[in-house]
């Protein structure tokens, strides 16, 4: 198997933010895409992508609705996304995507992490360019073929397909998304979820004392409010 697959194995055995996380996640994301397409899902690619994400995490229906709603209201401010680049301690690079409001305060937490926990907050490109911007989707495996999606979407960037309990992941460039997207929806095959990953091109071992090190900073980043992502260079032991 790729990195790709490597790397999603890795992220689904970490103790990720509670489900009440991921909605308040998935509501900025409502948020951006409504603003940036309208309210309407059939007329928004982007808004189609992240409520398929919300179904998937099991968000409910009145949220959703409800979230669309309040993105449409002219008095509902705007999320800005915002990359924050730096290193933990032992070496570790860490990337951080962020969707904040208030920008100001979102530098002076990201900033305050890093010097509590032994680490230094980089500058603009400073570790971005250790990572893979990618876009994944995961569909339905029922009447699918791994090897002839692959044959099937590889003109249109797919680098890598594989099934596992989940369905069937693809992953590509970040800028193959909306061909990608267009293509499965053309085809009938119903997308369980899809978005987008950071994934390093080299990762570093650390000792387990080292690790919990890093750890302890990487929790305090993803609790957040403003944190949507973050990826970092650590191999889990």
């Amino acid at each position: 198997m790729g990195r790709a697959f490597e790397f999603r194995k890795e992220r689904k055995m970490k103790r990720w933010a509670k489900m009440s996380k991921a909605f308040t996640r998935i509501g900025k994301d409502i948020v951006m895409a409504v603003k940036e397409g309208g309210p309407d899902p059939d007329a928004n690619a982007k808004l189609r992508a992240v409520i398929q994400n919300a179904k998937n995490v099991n968000m409910p229906k009145d949220n959703i609705e409800r979230a669309i709603k309040r993105a449409s209201d002219k008095n509902q401010g705007d999320y800005k996304t915002v990359l924050f680049e730096g290193y933990a301690p032992h070496g570790i690079a860490v990337l951080i995507e962020t969707a904040t409001d208030n920008n100001t305060r979102t530098v002076a937490n990201i900033r305050s992490y890093f010097n509590k926990h032994n680490g230094s907050l980089g500058t603009s490109g400073s570790v971005e360019f250790m990572f893979d911007h990618t876009c994944n989707f995961t569909v339905k495996a029922e009447g699918q073929d791994v090897e002839e999606l692959e044959l099937d979407f590889i003109d249109l960037g797919v680098e890598e397909v594989f099934e596992d309990e989940d369905g069937i992941s693809l992953y590509a460039p970040f800028e193959s998304f909306g061909s990608i997207q267009h293509e499965l929806e053309n085809r009938g095959i119903e997308i369980l979820s899809s978005g987008f990953d950071r994934i390093p091109t080299v990762t570093k071992t650390l000792s387990i004392e080292e690790q919990e090190e890093v750890e302890k900073l990487l929790e305090k980043i993803e609790d957040d409010d403003d944190v949507q992502n973050v990826f970092h260079t650590m191999k889990s032991n």
